[in-house]
């Protein structure tokens, strides 16, 4: 029983390395010119470079946009379930959660993650 184990994990994994190589190699470009390799703009000749330093700022505002909407979408449903529940956990939990939200934006502030300049 051990070998016959053995020997389909092993199948399994010439098999998946067989696919990966395959594609691989299928994957590659043949022809490498400059006009495929550069970004393209409409048909122009770029303006400049396609590598350019992204905003560390605007990468960390995302991020706090992100992790916001994340949490008013687990506040949304605390409205319709308000008459299913026993009203003082629903209130303890719903403070719970409001307080660490709040403490979440007091920090970022704090930080002056918040700041659109300096």
């Amino acid at each position: 029983m051990i070998i016959i184990v053995a020997l389909s994990a092993t199948l399994a994994i010439v098999i998946s390395l067989a696919v990966m190589i395959l594609s691989s190699i299928l994957s590659k470009k043949t022809t490498m010119d400059r006009e495929k390799n550069s970004p393209f703009e409409c048909g122009f000749d770029p303006k400049g470079s396609a590598r350019l330093p992204f905003s560390l700022r605007f990468f960390l505002i995302a991020v706090i946009f992100l992790i916001f909407d994340v949490e008013i979408t687990l506040l949304l449903p605390m409205a319709p379930i308000i008459s299913m529940c026993h009203i003082y956990s629903w209130i303890f939990t719903s403070a719970f959660f409001l307080i660490i939200l709040l403490l979440g934006l007091y920090h970022e502030w704090n930080q002056g993650a918040l700041e659109w300049t300096k």
